[in-house]
């Protein structure tokens, strides 16, 4: 028993530390369907894809731990189904369509093991890229319209949600 107790002290001590480890705001977005758990890097004046985030390369679509998307039902996402979960949320950006990833590997930090659990994707859905109409400062994920809308600086990825 007091085992126990000096681990979870331990432990206790050990989560505030992983949190200040964080570089970034994090936010969760939600539908009555879906919500999206996801860091928000800012640009700080840097070129962003095909730069910082470099095209065709597994991407965290975020910032710190990789993203998390949960469907509260069965929905679809790119018209394609998606069973109740969460998964995690990568993206392979390119210049006019990413390329969306649902992987049932939680907890993830970045996409630095990806490759390690890419046997577990769900699914592979593409989605159309577009500008904004004045540049994006911090990374955002939206649910909107039926769509997840995910913008940062000039660029813009939208897919139909439930």
């Amino acid at each position: 028993m007091k085992s126990l107790l000096l681990a979870l002290v331990a432990v206790s001590f050990m989560l505030p530390a992983c949190a200040q480890n964080r570089k970034s705001p994090h936010e969760t977005v939600s539908s009555d369907n879906v919500s999206v758990t996801y860091g928000r890097p800012a640009k700080k004046g840097r070129d962003i894809f095909g730069a910082l985030v470099p095209y065709g390369k597994v991407w965290r679509a975020g910032a710190d731990e990789a993203t998390e998307i949960t469907f509260k039902k069965d929905g679809t996402l790119g018209g394609q189904p998606v069973k109740a979960g969460t998964y995690t949320l990568f993206v392979i950006p390119n210049e006019k369509e990413w390329t969306l990833i649902l992987n049932s590997q939680l907890k993830q930090w970045g996409a630095y093991e990806y490759e390690k659990h890419k046997d577990k994707d769900v699914l592979k859905v593409a989605a159309p890229v577009g500008k904004t109409s004045a540049p994006v400062e911090n990374f955002t994920i939206r649910i909107a319209g039926g769509k997840l809308i995910m913008e940062w600086d000039t660029t813009q990825a939208s897919i139909p949600v439930s």
